[in-house]
């Protein structure tokens, strides 16, 4: 299967989350949520296949989450997943799914349990972290 990320390019870990993808040889579906953000039946599988909840999955700096009051408990899954609808930049980011699973790649790091290390080899992010050292 080719890898499908859901992709910000203004994000530095969406940024280093496909390279990494791409260092690994694989050509993903990038899909860049903003523009094209994925349909309520969508976004609730890849929430479901990530083993995550709705509000595990909202982001909260530079979107509108305090101005709509999003972090009262009375918003149950599917009112944030209105909201996420009505408001993409509400989604967290990158979302990788693979043969291997779904991943919110919050850290990029977490790419690594659904690709394999050795696949991907040394990598190091934009910021100069080592993410996977070289061996040797």
């Amino acid at each position: 299967m080719q890898p499908i990320i859901y992709h910000n390019p203004k994000c530095g870990t969406s940024r280093n989350t496909l390279a990494m993808l791409k260092q690994a040889g694989t050509e993903p579906e990038v899909i860049e949520y903003l523009k094209t953000p994925p349909s309520r039946e969508t976004l609730e599988k890849l929430i479901k296949d990530s083993g995550l909840n709705a509000r595990e999955v909202l982001r909260k700096k530079g979107t509108p989450y305090e101005e709509l009051g999003l972090d009262d408990d009375k918003w149950t899954d599917a009112h944030l997943i209105d909201f996420m609808l009505e408001h993409p930049i509400l989604m967290n980011r990158p979302i990788v799914v693979s043969d291997k699973g779904t991943r919110l790649c919050r850290p990029s790091d977490i790419l690594l349990e659904i690709l394999d290390e050795d696949q991907i080899g040394a990598f190091t992010k934009e910021d100069g972290e080592t993410v996977i050292p070289a061996k040797g």
